[in-house]
């Protein structure tokens, strides 16, 4: 039995859940967001609680059990707290700004990068100086934890941290194992 899929989750106050035909919708204080889980389970609400129980005793229902009980707990948890995501960008001209409901970056390409952000992700850019280095946080907010994180990779994925000196964008609190450069003449 599946651990994580056979523990309850508790649904919190002002958060309403509605299960029907294989999709669960969850609404909170902060929004809503719906989802359809597999046939290979069932989802109940009873009181103040959601159980997920697995019809059958299959590899792909056994690992569908504990799967569908975290998207269920992550969508409580979106809707009635919400998600955070802070990024680091470290590098000297290396910067962002928002502009509408996009971020500008200047990463040290010849041209600046706009990333459009999807719908539910909001986003605000905070610089600060650290010794000699400008360190520009930008933080992530969102509901949907899935989509949070997606953004958040593809963010990173525009300027990866170079092996050597550190520089480009990283998650906060992230540990990089940096190379020598090379000895040099003697």
């Amino acid at each position: 039995m599946s651990r994580i899929g056979k523990k309850p989750i508790e649904i919190p106050e002002k958060v309403v859940v509605e299960i029907k035909d294989g999709i669960i919708r969850v609404r909170g204080p902060k929004g809503e967001l719906s989802w359809s889980y597999p046939g290979g389970v069932k989802v109940s609400a009873n009181g103040g609680n959601i159980s997920v129980e697995r019809l059958g005793d299959s590899k792909v229902e056994r690992a569908l059990h504990g799967l569908t009980r975290s998207i269920i707990s992550n969508m409580i948890t979106g809707v009635s707290q919400g998600y955070q995501k802070v990024l680091d960008i470290v590098g000297v001209g290396y910067k962002t700004q928002v502009v509408g409901d996009k971020l500008v970056f200047a990463l040290g390409y010849s041209h600046p990068i706009e990333f459009q952000l999807p719908e539910g992700i909001k986003a605000s850019v905070d610089a600060k100086q650290i010794k000699i280095t400008l360190i520009v946080k930008i933080t992530l907010i969102g509901i949907d934890k899935q989509k949070l994180g997606q953004v958040a990779a593809s963010l990173k994925a525009l300027r990866f941290p170079d092996a050597y000196k550190g520089k480009g964008i990283r998650y906060s609190g992230e540990r990089l194992k940096l190379k020598v450069g090379k000895a040099g003449k003697k």
